[in-house]
């Protein structure tokens, strides 16, 4: 069981990645999905989060606008877009499936994103 990130990189302000996190071993379909970043010597932050329908969605006020969570349940995946990078969006960003109370939550080892001016 693990939730594998991909996607990240080397970007330019303003410019676009897409990440993605897709899980093995398990099914995301009944699991709300997360996307988590954190630098070093801070907390790890919420990001954006999408409901296990898809039908709920919410950002951190810092993305909000620029960001884009998604997911393709046929694929076992979700997404992160990511537009009008900024340099305070370089991070180590995570993927987390949590499925409410009493079920497992599983992180992915995340995926690095630096940005450069």
């Amino acid at each position: 069981v693990r939730l594998v990130e991909s996607g990240g990189g080397l970007v330019q302000t303003g410019g676009s990645l897409r990440l993605s996190c897709v899980a093995y071993g398990f099914t995301l379909n009944t699991y709300a999905m997360s996307w988590y970043r954190q630098v070093p010597g801070k907390e790890r932050e919420l990001v954006a989060d999408i409901s296990s329908s898809g039908q709920r969605i919410d950002y951190a006020d810092s993305v909000r606008g620029r960001y884009t969570i998604s997911r393709d349940n046929t694929k076992n995946a979700v997404y992160l877009q990511m537009n009008n990078v900024q340099n305070e969006d370089a991070a180590r960003y995570f993927c987390k499936a949590h499925g409410g109370i009493g079920r497992p939550i599983y992180w992915g080892q995340g995926t690095q994103v630096s940005v450069v001016s």
